[in-house]
C-alpha cells in the first residue's frame, strides 16, 4: 500500500486544488526590500484633555485621532511633478502647432514644425518619467488594459498614449505628398485635441484623491495647470532662435498664458484658504517656499516680458524665469499635498465644514436619517466664529447651532 498522502496525490494531479509550495518563495518586486529608516516606537496614547464641544474648528486642540495622520502621504517621487510640467508643455505646444499650421501661413511653418517637435519630444519624455515612477514599462501597459471614463488616471493614461501615437504619425507623415500628407495633418489635429486634456488632466487626477489640499482646490487647479502650461510652452519656444514675426506670435501666446496663470494662481490660493489648516502648506514650510518662489519667478517673468524693447537677453530672461516658476509650482503643489496628508487637522477640519465627500456627493443625511448641519455639532461654539462666506460651496448646508 502506498504511503502517499492526499496532498501528495493532489500535487501529482495538478488539478488546481493544491497549493504550490513555490508560491511562498519571496521573489519579484517585493523581495529583498530593506527599510532605510525603521519607524521608532510610538509613545502611549494620551487621554484627550480638551472638551470637543468647546474647541474651535481652527484650533490646534480641535479633536482628532490622537494627533496621528488620517491619511498616508503620497509616495510619488521627483519624476511625477517633472511629468506634470513636461506633459503640460507638450500639450500646449501641440495645440499651438496645429493653430499655426492652419492659420499662420508659410511664414510660420518653421515655428509650427518646431511646436510639433516639442510636442512629440514632450510625449516621449512624459512616458519615460511616468514609467520611471511606476518602476517598469509593463505597469504602464497594464494601465491601458482598462478604459474607464470616470477615472482620471485611466483617461490620462490613454490621453498620453494616444497623444504620443498621433503626434508621431503627424511628425512622420505631415510633409508627405498626397493621401499620406492628409493623414499626417489629420493626426496633427488629433494630437492637438488630445493636447488640451494632457495639459490639465494631471490636476484633475490629484484633485480626485483624499489629500485635503488637492481635493480642496479641485475647481481651480486644472485651470492653473493649463494656463501655466501655455505660459511654459511659449517661454520654452522663445528660447530657440526665431524671426520677428514668430516672436510676435510667441509673445502674445506666452503673455496670455502668464496673465491667466497669475489670476488662476490667486484663485487656487483663495480656494485653499477656505479651511485654515488645508491651505497652510502653501504658506509655510518647504512647500510654501517653493510656492512663493514660483509666484515670484512667474510674476518677474511677466514683468520682464511686458517691458518695452525686443532685446534677446530680455526674451531669454523672461523665458527662464517663467520656466522656473512653472516647474517649482508643480513641485510646490506635490510637496504641499504631502504636508496636507500628514496633518490630521487638515482632514478633520475640512470634513467638519462640509467639504470632502459631503461636498462632492451632496450627502447631507446622517446614518440615522437626520439631516446634517455644518460645521458638525462636535465643534459647537466654533461654528459662529468660522461661518463661511455665503458664496462658499458648503454655505447652503450651514445651520447655526444654538448656544448651550
Amino acid at each position: 500500500m502506498s504511503d502517499d498522502t492526499l496532498l501528495d496525490r493532489l500535487q501529482r494531479k495538478a488539478d488546481g486544488r493544491n497549493i504550490d509550495p513555490r508560491s511562498g518563495i519571496l521573489e519579484g518586486e517585493g523581495a529583498q526590500q530593506q527599510v532605510k529608516d525603521p519607524e521608532p516606537a510610538r509613545q502611549g496614547m494620551d487621554v484627550l484633555r480638551t472638551v470637543p464641544s468647546r474647541s474651535g474648528p481652527d484650533s490646534a486642540e480641535a479633536p482628532s485621532y490622537y494627533g496621528m495622520p488620517v491619511l498616508k502621504e503620497p509616495l510619488w517621487i521627483w519624476t511625477i511633478p517633472a511629468y506634470f510640467y513636461v506633459g503640460g508643455v507638450a500639450g500646449a505646444a501641440s495645440v499651438l502647432g496645429v493653430a499655426l499650421e492652419s492659420f499662420g501661413g508659410r511664414r510660420l511653418e518653421r515655428l509650427a514644425e518646431r511646436c510639433h517637435t516639442v510636442g512629440l519630444a514632450g510625449d516621449i519624455l512624459s512616458a519615460g518619467l511616468l514609467i520611471h515612477d511606476l518602476g517598469r514599462p509593463s505597469r504602464f501597459l497594464n494601465m491601458l488594459r482598462v478604459f474607464r471614463p470616470t477615472s482620471p488616471m485611466s483617461m490620462g493614461s490613454w490621453v498620453l498614449a494616444g497623444s504620443g501615437a498621433v503626434n508621431s504619425a503627424a511628425w512622420v507623415l505631415r510633409r508627405r505628398p498626397g493621401a499620406l500628407g492628409g493623414l499626417g495633418r489629420v493626426a496633427g489635429w488629433m494630437g492637438a485635441a488630445l493636447g488640451l486634456p494632457l495639459a490639465g488632466y494631471t490636476a484633475v487626477l490629484v484633485s480626485n484623491t483624499a489629500v485635503p489640499l488637492w481635493q480642496q482646490v479641485g475647481r481651480t487647479l486644472p485651470l492653473f495647470f493649463m494656463s501655466s502650461a501655455t505660459a511654459s510652452a511659449g517661454s520654452l519656444l522663445s528660447l530657440f532662435p526665431h524671426t520677428d514675426k514668430e516672436e510676435r506670435v510667441l509673445r502674445r501666446f506666452r503673455i496670455a498664458g502668464k496673465v491667466a496663470e497669475l489670476f488662476t494662481r490667486e484663485a487656487v490660493e483663495l480656494e485653499a484658504r477656505q479651511v485654515a489648516e488645508v491651505g497652510k502648506p502653501l504658506r509655510s514650510g518647504a512647500s510654501g517656499a517653493l510656492w512663493m518662489l514660483s509666484r515670484t519667478c512667474s510674476l518677474a517673468g511677466l514683468v520682464v516680458d511686458v517691458l518695452p524693447g525686443r532685446a534677446r537677453w530680455k526674451q531669454v530672461t523672461a523665458g527662464v524665469l517663467s520656466t522656473v516658476g512653472a516647474v517649482t509650482a508643480r513641485y510646490g503643489i506635490i510637496q504641499a499635498g504631502k504636508a496636507s496628508a500628514r496633518n490630521p487637522q487638515a482632514t478633520f477640519q475640512g470634513q467638519r465644514q462640509g467639504l470632502g465627500a459631503a461636498q462632492v456627493d451632496g450627502n447631507t443625511v446622517a446614518s440615522d436619517g437626520k439631516p446634517l448641519s455644518f460645521p458638525l455639532p462636535v465643534l459647537g461654539q466654533g461654528a459662529a466664529r468660522t461661518a463661511p462666506r455665503p458664496e462658499a460651496p458648503y454655505a447652503r448646508f450651514m445651520v447655526k447651532q444654538p448656544e448651550p
